[in-house]
């Protein structure tokens, strides 16, 4: 009985877990991922974006991996190594860390932070000591990318990059 509910509760727990991995996520500044290039371990690593959004392998040199998905990456890379080093080359690209998130504003300790998958606004401001007597609650913004801010409330997502801002409320 004791091994069933075990199993299950890594099934259920591995399941929620890759539900809330971003879907299209795309790689940037700061996000660390791992390459692997099958039955070539000399070619394979963990590599981090660098700040302008490249990662630098052995052989193949500097490949373009911000503002791309990780299956993007991996046909660049693939395109890189053939034809002229390998013959139907087997590449997979995982991301191992994201990018942190940013919280400012009316909060206790804001800053920087690591992203967690499925991380919402009210987990962000709980990492970051809570709310200031000051905070304006209800007037929660988010800065994904290049967009503007974007209204947000406590159930909104948080993505690696993110940078959430709490107002200070006027009395």
């Amino acid at each position: 009985m004791r091994i069933v509910l075990s199993i299950l509760f890594f099934f259920v727990s591995s399941t929620a877990f890759a539900v809330m991995q971003p879907s299209g996520y795309k790689l940037g500044s700061g996000d660390e991922v791992r390459v692997t290039v099958f039955n070539h371990a000399d070619l394979s690593g963990q590599f981090v974006v660098n700040g302008e959004g490249v990662i630098s392998l052995p052989l193949v040199g500097d490949i373009k991996a911000g503002g791309l998905t990780a299956s993007e990456v991996e046909a660049q890379i693939k395109d890189a190594l053939e034809p002229d080093y390998l013959k139907n080359a087997s590449v997979s690209v995982d991301v191992m860390n994201y990018r942190p998130f940013y919280i400012l504003g009316e909060v206790n300790k804001p800053g920087s932070y690591p992203y967690v998958a499925g991380m919402r606004v009210v987990n962000a401001v709980a990492l970051s000591g809570g709310y200031t007597v000051r905070a304006s609650q209800g007037k929660i913004y988010i800065e994904r990318g290049t967009q503007k801010k974007m209204p947000a409330d406590p159930q909104t997502l948080v993505l690696p990059g993110d940078i959430v801002h709490v107002p200070e409320r006027f009395f």
